[in-house]
């Protein structure tokens, strides 16, 4: 495979008459696509099949000439009912359940060019599982231990007597559900282990009252330390072509503490990099990509056309380690992407599903971005408090500080728009550093509010010279302490233990 991120190239649609785009989803990642799309030197006519009427995207789809459809986005044949009426030349599926759902199985079937992963290959995200399995199976690099369980009573035994470890959903579940437990104080060894095995039980029973269609319930990793960053990449099944590095920040408050998130912002910039990922690390993080997406595509003999991001990490256990693989863009990460790419992005799309994806080659621009997500009070933790609440955006004021807002966990319901729950809008913006940047940022955070005085907030510290100060630390930290390792061949041998079968190695 070979990637490419040079200079602007125009990649010409054949078609005669206006191009009709169909985005699939509701949410400011939507948002940011139907953006993107809409910004095309083709002016192409957009629809939106959404399960909500999302402000944002209503806006966008009816000022290209096209329209928003409701629909439930998780029921393939109902998405193939709204999307033969509109008959489209191209289909970008965005949220990940649609592609669990096998949306772009049915729509592939009927004929049409699908930007988006089908069922079997977005296993890769669905399942952490499949995904890990897949790593080891191709003894691709950045790859962690782990041990699966189907049963609660198998990862309870194992958890009460593991060390270190990250305990997971085997499935996604939106980003939730992680816990880390570090256990370098002997004296509370017997405390963490409560933890754990209550943990695991709490996990269990979420799991499976919410799906059904997995058979792995909890996944517990080795736990490792470091930078966090996103590797998204758009792929036609030949060709990577990766994107700008973005890290998102997914606890939901400053510092890095609280629950985690689907996301409470991102910064990206200045060109492919980020300030604490060096070239070699983009370089070996494009290769892990590019590796496990010619083992799925020779796992599930399917072409992959769409989005396959890395989340990584730089550990000081293995340089660039994935942590999991999403089969979509990041949200809100690709929000980043409408101020860094000065790329036509429906060209991009349309060179993906036609399998001419070598051709394109991206222009980036040399600004820094940052995306900040305002909430309602109660969420992650307490959607239900944090639904229904009246929203009050004065979106000329935003403009006014040069930033774009898109519309998230925002339903338009009779002409009112109210909270559904999660992140009520991602505030974008961009200039020559972070910390300018993100101080207009901040200032536009006062220009959303819910009407009925329910509390809002946001992280006002992505994006400051003290947050970015700690990432380059510890990036230099690990970085070395992992050059080290390798000048002492310290770093492929790895050791377990696992009750009744006793010690395990890897290698």
């Amino acid at each position: 495979m070979v990637y490419v991120l040079a200079v602007s190239c125009r990649v010409v649609w054949l078609g005669g008459e206006m191009l009709k785009v169909v985005i699939v989803g509701e949410g400011a990642r939507e948002h940011a696509i139907a953006l993107m799309i809409s910004r095309s030197s083709t002016s192409p006519k957009i629809f939106t099949v959404a399960s909500y009427v999302n402000p944002g995207l209503k806006r966008v789809s009816e000022g290209s000439g096209g329209k928003l459809v409701r629909c439930n986005t998780l029921d393939p044949m109902k998405v193939a009912e709204a999307v033969e009426e509109i008959s489209p030349d191209v289909i970008v599926i965005g949220p990940e359940e649609p592609q669990f759902h096998g949306v772009a199985d049915v729509l592939i079937d009927l004929g049409y060019a699908v930007f988006g992963a089908t069922s079997r290959l977005s296993q890769i995200e669905k399942s952490k599982v499949f995904m890990r399995e897949l790593m080891w199976k191709y003894r691709i690099p950045g790859r962690l231990t782990y041990q699966a369980f189907k049963s609660v009573e198998e990862a309870v035994e194992y958890v009460g007597n593991a060390g270190d470890v990250v305990i997971k959903p085997a499935r996604q579940v939106g980003g939730k559900g992680v816990k880390v437990v570090a256990d370098m104080q002997a004296y509370l060894r017997d405390v963490k282990s409560e933890v754990r095995m209550g943990y695991v039980r709490k996990l269990t029973d979420d799991i499976t009252s919410h799906y059904s269609d997995i058979d792995y319930k909890v996944l517990v990793e080795e736990r490792v330390e470091g930078v966090e960053y996103t590797l998204m990449t758009i792929t036609d099944g030949y060709s990577v072509l990766p994107l700008p590095l973005v890290q998102d920040h997914p606890h939901a408050f400053e510092l890095d503490i609280g629950p985690e998130t689907g996301g409470m912002g991102s910064i990206q910039g200045p060109g492919k990099l980020l300030p604490f990922i060096n070239d070699d690390e983009f370089v070996r993080s494009v290769e892990i990509v590019e590796a496990s997406l010619r083992a799925l595509q020779e796992v599930t003999k399917e072409r992959y056309v769409g989005v396959l991001s890395g989340q990584m990490m730089l550990t000081s256990s293995y340089g660039p380690t994935l942590i999991e693989f999403y089969s979509r863009f990041g949200d809100p990460e690709v929000a980043n992407l409408i101020s860094a790419l000065d790329t036509d992005f429906l060209e991009v799309v349309e060179a993906a599903v036609s399998g001419r994806l070598a051709a394109v080659k991206l222009k980036l621009r040399d600004s820094v971005s940052v995306v900040k997500a305002v909430c309602p009070k109660g969420y992650p933790s307490n959607r239900k408090a944090a639904k229904g609440h009246p929203v009050v955006v004065d979106e000329p004021k935003i403009k006014s500080y040069g930033c774009e807002v898109l519309y998230s966990g925002t339903e338009l319901v009779g002409g009112t728009a109210y909270t559904t729950g999660s992140r009520i809008v991602e505030i974008l913006c961009d200039g020559d550093t972070f910390q300018e940047v993100s101080g207009r940022v901040d200032r536009c955070v006062e220009a959303v509010r819910c009407g009925d005085g329910w509390e809002v907030f946001h992280r006002s510290d992505i994006g400051s010279e003290g947050l970015l100060n700690r990432r380059l630390a510890l990036a230099n930290l690990v970085r070395n302490t992992y050059w080290y390792r390798v000048s002492r061949n310290l770093i492929n041998t790895k050791v377990d233990w696992i009750p009744g079968k006793g010690v395990i190695y890897y290698d």
